[in-house]
């Protein structure tokens, strides 16, 4: 019988001598080749994987953010390259915006004459500009009663994805309210132009890097001032007369991180108490980066 399949594989068109074959092309032998005159086959290079691209370490980093203080305040840092969110318990918990809600009162107007094909005027520009760069309360009121008012809020939520986040029950900007970790949000949301939209962006980040006079403070301050240029910030800060508060909220926006800080205390502390609270929790982020 040996003798028998033996030569069926040699016979030419012979089932057994094709799988005969497919077995030798798999697994070749110099030797069997020399003897069939052919040159061996080419060594087959195993496929290699390669390896996932490291990303850059940012220069800040999550960790237990102390602060001797009095009040509430809590924190919010989110890698905009992976999308995880760091910090403590209680981020998702709400307090008023004050004006940081302006960086999406801009975007919303801007982003909203392009989708029409309109340029704003010069003197809407203006407002845009002053309400961003100074706090311009009366730019941000005309600016956000073009918008919809309290619908624009309703957008903002929406077309950012904010989990926490909702319209203030006077409808006012103001007291739109916000938790640490969608202040984070909306600062993803303006960095990738969801926010401001493609025609925009550029534009809208560079006023929030221009921030300037009493506005400048917190979170970027944090930093050397090399680095301040480059860091977009838009800051609250409102005395509550009627829950007898201070509120301050801080956004900024780095390359790859937002950093958002919210705080509420005895009004009688007055703004720099929150200010300073801002700036040490980027200070201590910074110092757990190395």
């Amino acid at each position: 019988m040996a003798v028998v399949l033996t030569g069926l594989r040699l016979l030419p068109g012979s089932p057994l001598a094709a799988r005969a074959a497919a077995r030798w092309q798999a697994a070749p032998s110099s030797s069997a080749a020399s003897t069939a005159g052919q040159p061996a086959p080419p060594a087959t290079t195993p496929s290699v994987t390669p390896p996932s691209p490291t990303l850059s370490p940012l220069p800040v980093r999550a960790t237990d953010v102390e602060i001797d203080h009095t009040g509430w305040y809590s924190w919010a840092l989110l890698d905009t390259r992976t999308g995880e969110l760091s910090g403590p318990a209680d981020r998702t918990e709400l307090s008023t915006t004050a004006s940081l809600i302006k960086a999406w009162i801009g975007a919303d107007f801007l982003r909203r004459a392009a989708e029409r094909g309109e340029t704003p005027s010069d003197s809407r520009m203006a407002q845009v500009r002053t309400m961003i760069r100074d706090s311009d309360n009366t730019a941000a009121q005309s600016l956000y009663n073009a918008i919809g008012g309290s619908a624009s809020i309703k957008r903002l939520i929406s077309t950012c994805g904010l989990k926490d986040s909702r319209v203030a029950a006077d409808g006012g900007w103001s007291r739109t309210m916000l938790s640490p970790a969608d202040v984070t949000r909306m600062g993803a949301c303006i960095a990738d132009g969801r926010a401001a939209g493609p025609t925009w962006t550029d534009y809208l980040l560079g006023e929030m890097r221009a921030v300037r006079g009493v506005g400048d403070f917190g979170i970027r301050k944090a930093f050397p001032a090399a680095d301040r240029k480059s860091i977009a910030i838009k800051n609250g800060w409102v005395d509550r007369q009627r829950e007898q508060e201070y509120h301050v909220s801080c956004l900024a926006i780095g390359d790859g991180w937002v950093i958002g800080v919210m705080a509420r205390y005895a009004i009688d502390k007055g703004y720099t108490y929150g200010a300073t609270i801002c700036q040490k929790v980027g200070e201590q982020l910074r110092a757990a980066a190395g």
